[in-house]
């Protein structure tokens, strides 16, 4: 076993597809506490078993999880190569195969094995192993790239930008279709559109504009999770960030995973850079031939540009095509939606469907005199405004 164990710590040195875990603490401590048993003092043991411990302990504590875990986010060159379906040769996936072995092996090393090694018989920490297949695990996972994705695509389901990097949404909102009601006809479409792109089918950019509260942005997160066991990601950009949309793109193009590009309250003012950003982008330019992602974004204003009366009266001679310019972006977009503010009977049919979800037990002429109340008090019927109101009569404050 000891030689085992020794052996085993050497091949570790060897791995080429896998080698990016040799970096990490976990393995990096295994490995220099494997190299203290077999040449340190028992001082130096301890040492590099504590070090070790404490590093699988703030991973978890599972040793087995941990390896499984790694193999199936790793981002090496094979796994890009799979991405890209460019050509893999046989020694590589030899390769593959005899890391997997490895690694297994590594992944069953338990603590009391380490402890009849050091020949020490007071107390030592102890981690947790389990019965893992890595082979079949990780055949598992390229088999369901396509809709799982792998690494961070695998566990979260939206995104933020940060320094031109993805970083998880790790709570994103949970809103479902089932959650959203009124606007059924508009949502249908964007739902529609959102299949399509999970699909491999064309599918247009979308712009959703319309008055505020009317349920634009909760649509589309609602139509990103419906499909999200389908391979869609949502990725959301401040409109600071359009510039840093090529080099996303130029990321995620060979990824097998559909991807929406979410742009919330979507405006400019005029001589705003970021307009003819986008503008390029919407034209083709780039995402022209990116069939994985979709332009999804939303606005109050249906032509996205704040103009001011001297620009609408025309100071200039070419009044015409200046309006044509801040027009051209909103039409640049393939399927345009608009939400207005929904008129007393939808509005009310949306507080009676929330009151339902909410339990709120009222009759329905009191609650509906109560919603008309509160929306004039309010900003004016909107869903948003239903479901403030639902909440608040929920706990006995309207």
């Amino acid at each position: 076993m000891n030689q085992n164990l020794f052996d085993l710590n050497r091949q570790l040195n060897a791995l080429s597809v896998f080698r990016s875990i040799l970096k990490t603490p976990v393995v990096s401590g295994l490995q220099k506490l494997l190299y203290a048993i077999e040449k340190g003092s028992l001082d130096e043991q301890l040492s590099c078993y504590g070090a070790f411990s404490r590093a699988l302990y703030e991973e978890g504590g599972d040793l087995s999880f941990y390896i499984l875990t790694f193999i199936k986010e790793d981002e090496n060159f094979f796994l890009i190569k799979r991405l890209k379906n460019a050509i893999i040769s046989r020694s590589i996936y030899e390769c593959l195969d005899e890391e997997l072995v490895i690694l297994q092996r590594v992944a069953e090393i338990t603590a009391p094995q380490i402890q009849d090694l050091m020949k020490y018989n007071d107390f030592l920490p102890r981690w947790d192993t389990q019965q893992i297949d890595l082979k079949r695990a990780y055949e598992e996972m390229l088999a369901d790239l396509p809709v799982k994705g792998h690494g961070i695509f695998a566990r979260y389901r939206a995104f933020k930008v940060r320094d031109g990097q993805l970083v998880p949404v790790k709570n994103a909102d949970p809103q479902s279709i089932d959650q959203l009601y009124g606007y059924s006809r508009e949502r249908n479409q964007v739902l529609e559109n959102t299949r399509a792109l999970a699909e491999g089918k064309p599918a247009s950019n979308v712009l959703l504009y319309g008055d505020a509260g009317t349920g634009k942005s909760s649509t589309i997160k609602a139509c990103a999770n419906a499909c999200f066991a389908d391979g869609v990601r949502l990725i959301e950009f401040d409109k600071s960030q359009l510039n840093e949309i090529p080099q996303l793109i130029e990321q995620l193009y060979d990824n097998p995973l559909k991807f929406i590009f979410y742009i919330d309250d979507l405006s400019f003012t005029e001589g705003d850079s970021a307009f003819s950003c986008l503008k390029g982008i919407l034209e083709g330019g780039v995402t022209g031939h990116a069939a994985n992602i979709a332009i999804y974004a939303t606005s109050n204003r249906r032509h996205l540009v704040k103009e001011s009366i001297e620009a609408r009266q025309g100071s200039g001679l070419h009044l015409n095509d200046t309006l044509q310019e801040t027009m051209s972006l909103s039409a640049r977009f393939g399927l345009t939606i608009t939400f207005s503010k929904p008129e007393k009977d939808l509005y009310l049919e949306i507080v009676r469907s929330l009151a339902d979800e909410y339990g709120l037990d009222m009759e329905e002429a009191e609650l509906f005199k109560r919603a008309e109340a509160f929306a004039i008090r309010s900003n004016g019927r909107s869903p948003r405004t239903a479901k403030q109101f639902v909440q608040l009569a929920k706990i006995g404050l309207k």
